[in-house]
């Protein structure tokens, strides 16, 4: 198969589809590779890194696109791009369409076979596509909720650790999912006062069998939440309903009742956000204030650290890059139920349900669509 990664084109996105190792595994398995020029440079490799790896270089995207028939990528496709997509291409990449109508309905229109790396399933339940990116999203929201914290960037100047005779400060984790127990543990590192709310017993359970009296779990109701975050220093966002739009857990009402200069940190933001008061924002302007609290509401959180985390995206999706290269796109769906469940647009219908339903678009079974 001729498999194409461009360079990404969000703003400040520095993260590669394909790493060298995954380039030279694709070639080695007989399959031909183009890097955009420059698709490596953000996270530390030139175009020569690629060529010994056995990768052609292409100038531009738009001679990628046209060459490539799958085309593996990191974040969405943006609307120049989009426009270069065409029938019976496949895209691998993260998508998030349930809070996207414009790209969903330009993909419809492009013919594509589009896969969302954040709906692929595992055998244990799990989302293993997008468990690296959510582990590293975790992570940061601390570091990044204390940089924010600091007086000189418009926070309360609240040290997260405290000191000896100051009280440490709080923070309060809203989901306790993939992303939710990495930000918890790193909390938890800095010596915070540290609170997670959710929903799953079971979820509930495994954090007190991790980490017992080191933090405080709370099942995730309105009240529970109303009370958790009125003195909260820093709130965590990571809510998450696969492939769907989040839903809305933090009112305005509830931010006005926060001490000003207090922090949230919104993971969930590519799936439209779990603050009433969240927009997207970009690494250039991370940040904005609503009811006199910072918010950090970056769509590519894992962007900042692209080394880190394009090695890490890479362990995760070269096995199902070379799936679909080595049987072809429909083969491959049809074989794996788990890479079926990525499948969220095929020649020109909507094929996973709750994108479907959030945008209030026409389902099409994915079976169906592929039979079709």
């Amino acid at each position: 198969m001729r498999i194409g990664c461009p360079k990404e084109t969000k703003t400040l996105e520095y993260r590669v589809g394909l790493v060298p190792g995954s380039v030279r595994e694709l070639v080695h398995n007989g399959h031909e590779v183009t890097m955009e020029t420059g698709a490596g440079l953000g996270i530390g490799f030139d175009d020569s890194a690629f060529e010994a790896a056995g990768a052609r270089i292409a100038g531009t995207a738009s001679e990628l696109f046209e060459h490539a028939e799958m085309i593996v990528k990191v974040k969405e496709p943006l609307a120049p791009e989009r426009k270069m997509l065409r029938e019976g291409q496949v895209l691998f990449t993260y998508l998030h369409l349930a809070a996207d109508r414009d790209q969903t309905r330009e993909l419809l229109a492009s013919g594509v076979t589009a896969i969302a790396y954040e709906t692929v399933t595992g055998a244990d339940g799990g989302l293993p596509l997008l468990a690296p990116m959510s582990e590293v999203a975790g992570r940061m929201s601390i570091q990044v909720g204390a940089h924010f914290l600091e007086k000189e960037n418009g926070g309360a100047g609240v040290l997260l650790g405290g000191v000896p005779g100051v009280a440490a400060g709080k923070v309060v984790i809203i989901g306790g999912g993939v992303a939710g127990r990495n930000a918890a543990r790193m909390a938890m590192g800095l010596e915070a006062n540290v609170t997670v709310l959710e929903r799953s017993l079971p979820k509930l359970d495994e954090l007190d069998t991790l980490y017992g009296g080191q933090i405080n779990t709370l099942y995730s109701t309105v009240d529970a939440a109303e009370r958790a975050i009125t003195d909260a220093d820093l709130v965590v966002g990571a809510v998450l309903l696969p492939g769907a739009a989040a839903p809305r857990v933090v009112t305005r009402d509830m931010l006005r009742a926060m001490r000003p200069g207090s922090v949230v940190i919104d993971i969930s933001i590519d799936q439209g956000g779990c603050f009433e008061t969240s927009r997207p924002t970009d690494h250039a302007n991370p940040t904005f204030v609503e009811e006199g609290i910072v918010h950090y509401c970056v769509t590519n959180m894992p962007g900042a650290v692209p080394r880190t985390s394009a090695f890490a995206l890479n362990n995760a999706t070269l096995p199902f890059v070379l799936r679909i290269a080595d049987k072809g796109a429909k083969w491959a769906l049809n074989d794996d139920p788990h890479l079926m469940d990525g499948l969220n647009v095929h020649a020109g219908k909507v094929t996973y349900e709750a994108v479907a339903r959030d945008l209030e678009l026409d389902y099409t079974p994915p079976e169906r669509a592929l039979a079709a």
